[in-house]
């Protein structure tokens, strides 16, 4: 199951002046490749246990001061992000042989940026909202229509409002690493590294 990658570097002079426009221009990339769900990024929390969990999510909105995502804050990766809000995102573009890891801490949307988004979002995800106590158990697929069906009759013929569990974070970055493949394993790591309100960028060994 070994591929060796292709012979396309990274150098330094390849990167953007701040990891936001350097992103950018990588995610038009991965577009442009026709990247299955581009925006698909692997979130790690830790618990109150110190133990690691992963998961995927999608990456809603992205602009200078972090990267942002939406999930019931009772869930499972809400609860450890409200306690303990450093976390990691990677997302993995296997057909341009890059991935982009991203370390920082998790603030919570202001109210009003979580209501634009829900209003943007189809009735039917409006709907499972309310619908999925997210991470709790359920007895079966059947619970989970029944409990669908009770809200789409409860707001039938009206707007659907934001739940009060719903909501969305903002992940800050301090690390942002641009990860491209080479042959023998000998990958080219550039990470911007925050310093205060600028940007350093470091070669990481792969």
């Amino acid at each position: 199951m070994r591929a060796e990658y292709a012979d396309v570097g990274l150098d330094e002079a390849d990167l953007a002046p701040d990891p936001e426009q350097m992103f950018r221009r990588w995610m038009h990339d991965a577009l442009a490749a026709r990247v299955h769900e581009p925006n698909a990024m692997v979130l790690s929390t830790v618990g109150l246990d110190g133990r690691p969990a992963s998961r995927m999510v999608l990456l809603k909105g992205m602009d200078a001061r972090g990267f942002v995502l939406f999930t019931n804050h009772t869930s499972r990766k809400g609860r450890e992000l409200l306690a303990e809000p450093r976390c990691s995102l990677l997302f993995p573009w296997h057909p341009l042989e890059r991935q982009v890891r991203i370390e920082g801490e998790a603030q919570v949307l202001e109210r009003d940026e979580v209501e634009a988004y829900h209003r943007s979002r189809p009735r039917g995800a409006q709907l499972g909202a309310w619908a999925s106590r997210q991470s709790q158990p359920v007895s079966s697929r059947a619970e989970l229509a029944a409990l669908y069906a009770a809200m789409a009759e409860r707001f039938e013929g009206r707007e659907i409002p934001v739940p009060d569990h719903w909501g969305g974070y903002r992940v800050v970055p301090s690390m942002v690493e641009f990860w491209q493949g080479r042959p023998g394993r000998m990958h080219d790591r550039l990470a911007y590294v925050r310093d205060g309100d600028a940007w350093l960028v470091q070669r990481l060994a792969p």
